[in-house]
């Protein structure tokens, strides 16, 4: 399940695969340009959600979860 998500994220340019010669096989993956401008994208979302939930006083909910806000 785990390589078909790393498959679909490399199809999609969002991670990088590099193989390494040699024994054991090693292999890295890595955010991409364009998956590291993805990140910051869900890193502004998860923000402005967390400031809705405060201004909703909907705190007891990302203390359950353990998201600081």
């Amino acid at each position: 399940m785990l390589l078909e998500q790393l498959k679909e994220l490399v199809a999609f340019q969002l991670v990088q695969k590099n193989v390494f010669e040699g024994y054991p096989l090693k292999v890295e993956y890595s955010l991409t340009e364009r998956g590291k401008k993805l990140l910051s994208a869900i890193k502004i979302m998860q923000e402005i959600g967390v400031d809705y939930m405060v201004d909703l006083h909907l705190e007891h909910i990302l203390d359950e979860k353990g998201i600081a806000y």
